[in-house]
């Protein structure tokens, strides 16, 4: 049975350093939860206060109405999936993923019966009777999966699982991952710095950022509509351009490098006046004109074909620079040092004030302050 998960002013304290502080989460029954930030960021540290592994210097964790601060992590009812896979070399695939059945001391049949539907369910039935040694990585991380999943818990917790994995595991991974989550059902929290990987498999993302969480929303809404730079900047690639906002008749139109000028009809009303601000335009929401309309005029550094796609990195005229990624063309890509100009995807694009802290555009959703509402 799954259950949902809800933390209140969560502080974690190594000696008079504060690593956390004042944190609140509430994740959904049968979610897809994912902590998704740089290394060092408290993610691995929340985690491990949810399995009960860390202290809790302040604040209340629940498991539904249960509330969990002093529970034993042995009574915690949850399932753990490491970075290093953590099972035993010394038992066989099918006793690792029945050694935590066995230990609950359940009649042998169930314990068979278990173990067998997990096996199968992770597609490594016909592993069971290999030692770990004789399987790949990806293998392992399965086996490791069934044996988390096979005690039936109430969570499922998952520190950086596909790291130790080269590129094309980890995307076969996170996909299994993600199908076998959503056909069990289970309260799942993930922690990696992997952006992609997190958009891939999560339903919601709490971005971190130094113990705070920055945005907590959809991975749609956090790669649209960032809260602030940092958030922006951590999920996908962006360029940062400083502009200006400029107020006329009560409108906002946004001057970009070479005082190309476009109109924002994005912006909250509040937030239209005269001021400096930072732009976040992504790569794809830069466009090469091609029929000579005005833009922002940029000269071609380089270009890197990736098959679809080719990505542009450009200067423009005030030494700035910027990447453009525009579908790849069958007949030509634009030669090095050649003159061109930029529109831009007006709609798309996201304006943070002069410091980069909040967002101006409208549409920005951050589930983080619903939290604080409630607690309140």
């Amino acid at each position: 049975m799954s259950v949902n998960i809800k933390i209140v002013d969560a502080v974690k304290k190594y000696g008079d350093k504060t690593i956390i502080s004042d944190l609140s989460l509430d994740i959904k029954e049968g979610e897809f939860f994912t902590l998704l930030g740089p290394s060092g960021c408290g993610k691995t540290t929340l985690l491990r206060m949810i399995a009960g592994f860390n202290s809790i210097e302040g604040g209340d964790f629940y498991f539904g109405n249960t509330r969990i601060n002093d529970a034993d992590p042995a009574k915690r009812n949850i399932g753990m999936v490491f970075q290093n896979y953590a099972i035993f070399p010394n038992m066989t695939v099918e006793n690792n993923v029945a050694f935590g059945l066995k230990n609950r001391k359940l009649p042998k049949e169930e314990i068979a019966s278990k173990t067998d539907k997990f096996l199968k369910l992770m597609k490594i039935d016909e592993y069971r009777d290999r030692m770990p040694e004789r399987l790949s990585g990806g293998q392992q991380q399965r086996v490791a999966l069934a044996r988390a999943l096979a005690i039936t818990p109430d969570v499922l917790l998952m520190d950086e699982p596909l790291s130790n994995l080269d590129a094309k595991l980890r995307v076969e991974m996170r996909t299994v991952i993600k199908e076998i989550q959503n056909s069990v059902g289970i309260t799942t929290v993930y922690v990696t710095h992997d952006q992609e990987e997190a958009m891939a498999v999560s339903d919601r993302i709490a971005v971190m950022n130094a113990g705070d969480i920055q945005q907590i929303g959809t991975p749609k809404i956090l790669y649209q509509r960032p809260a602030n730079l940092f958030v922006a900047t951590f999920i996908g690639h962006t360029n940062v351009i400083d502009a200006e906002l400029v107020e006329r008749s009560g409108e906002a139109f946004l001057k970009l490098p070479g005082n190309y000028e476009i109109k924002l009809d994005t912006i909250r009303k509040e937030e239209i006046k005269n001021r400096k601000v930072k732009a976040s335009i992504r790569p794809e929401e830069l466009v090469v004109n091609t029929n000579g309309e005005e833009g922002i005029k940029a000269t071609i550094d380089d270009a890197v074909f990736l098959g679809l796609n080719t990505h542009y990195f450009v200067h423009f005229e005030d030494g700035e620079k910027a990447e453009i990624v525009q579908e790849s063309l069958i007949d030509s890509i634009i030669p090095k040092g050649t003159e061109i100009t930029l529109g831009v995807k007006k709609e798309k694009i996201n304006i943070f004030d002069e410091t980069g802290s909040y967002n101006l555009v409208e549409g920005v959703i951050n589930d983080l302050d619903i939290y604080k509402k409630e607690a309140k």
